[in-house]
């Protein structure tokens, strides 16, 4: 194994010497990033073993029942990340305002988001969840980070990605140079490369949506689902595969792996939500991933990684995958502009996938 393949840490030297003006702190952070997800790792396939099963007893900044494992992934995110000199301050989905780096270490140039643990309501039925991060420039390097340095778009966004922990754990990586693959060798404690140059087809047969919601969706996405499960006598004239995980980290993987589509689009469910999914922890370094693949990420009518974050926790509707159907998806959204259930929202006027809000 030692010599068949590369490690990260070799992987991201030899990323850093085709620039030679870096300075390695990205590297750096990259690897502190990799070592929560080996802690994570292991005390997830402790399972019960250890108690870190069920629920915490406390809601979340987004009205969700925290999990034992949500808390102690958070925390293992934070103390992995603060003291070594590449950050200027964290955002995690799990807390209402940035952590700030403690003063006893100091600043650096990079602001690191993340999502410690996705899908945690699976842990207890022992279905595959993850964790996602994004890696943005701090907007005055050295100094602490405010709230409003994080509201990025995604595509200013340096790297991103996320680790599954299934039967095996894999870190799935871009710092803009494409799409990679790592899997953890648990002997050795080593990521090592087993995917390269990760790239989605154009087209694609299966696609993954919560159907239970469909009373909710708005017209473009009926008439997309509809299509699909039309089967090969429909207007598509092929049969369609559904899939449906309820773990981002796990749909993407499917999606990276095999291609595919997922749509979790803004509904009526619940009016004063621009979608469910949350902007900077989980839709912007998917986007990021995806696109670096070959694939597209929409709101339904804008990239995704255009969309300027106005909120810490901003959520928004999320499709994304194989390119035709993302395309496919968006024209139904011109075509079909009308609101679920006949609800209108000024925030939603017609708009191209790539093109500015009006």
């Amino acid at each position: 194994m030692l010599t068949e393949r590369s490690t990260l840490t070799q992987f991201l030297i030899e990323e850093r010497r085709r620039h030679p003006g870096s300075s390695g702190e990205l590297n750096s952070l990259i690897l502190d990033v990799a070592l929560a997800c080996k802690a994570i790792s292991k005390r997830i396939a402790a399972g019960a073993l250890t108690g870190v099963l069920g629920s915490a007893g406390a809601i979340n900044v987004q009205g969700e029942q925290q999990q034992k494992l949500d808390v102690l992934a958070n925390e293992i995110f934070l103390r992995t990340n603060e003291w070594g000199g590449q950050l200027a301050g964290m955002a995690s989905e799990e807390l209402d305002t940035p952590y700030p780096i403690p003063p006893e270490y100091p600043r650096g140039k990079y602001l690191l988001t993340f999502d410690p643990l996705d899908g945690s309501s699976n842990i207890d039925v022992n279905v595959a969840v993850g964790s996602i991060f994004s890696i943005l420039r701090a907007s005055v390097p050295g100094e602490d980070a405010a709230p409003a340095d994080f509201l990025q778009p995604g595509t200013e966004q340096v790297a991103a990605g996320y680790a599954i922990y299934g039967p095996s754990t894999l870190l799935v990586l871009t710092v803009g140079t494409g799409v990679h693959g790592f899997t953890l060798d648990p002997e050795l404690g080593e990521f090592f490369l087993t995917r390269q140059d990760i790239r989605l087809p154009d087209s694609t047969a299966e696609y993954a949506v919560n159907s239970s919601n469909r009373r909710h969706w708005e017209p473009a996405v009926r008439r997309y689902i509809d299509e699909c499960l039309a089967g090969a006598s429909g207007p598509r004239e092929k049969d369609f595969n559904m899939r449906w995980v309820a773990s981002l980290v796990a749909e993407t993987h499917r999606i990276l792996t095999r291609g595919g589509v997922f749509l979790y689009p803004r509904d009526s469910k619940d009016p004063a939500k621009e979608g469910r999914l949350r902007l900077l922890y989980e839709a912007n370094p998917i986007a990021f991933l995806i696109e670096q693949a070959g694939g597209l990420a929409s709101t339904g009518r804008d990239r995704v990684l255009e969309v300027t974050p106005t909120d810490l926790h901003q959520r928004i509707g999320f499709i994304f995958g194989c390119r035709d159907e993302v395309e496919r998806i968006t024209r139904y959204h011109s075509e079909l502009p009308g609101e679920p259930d006949g609800q209108r929202n000024p925030l939603y006027g017609l708009r191209g996938l790539y093109h500015a809000t009006t």
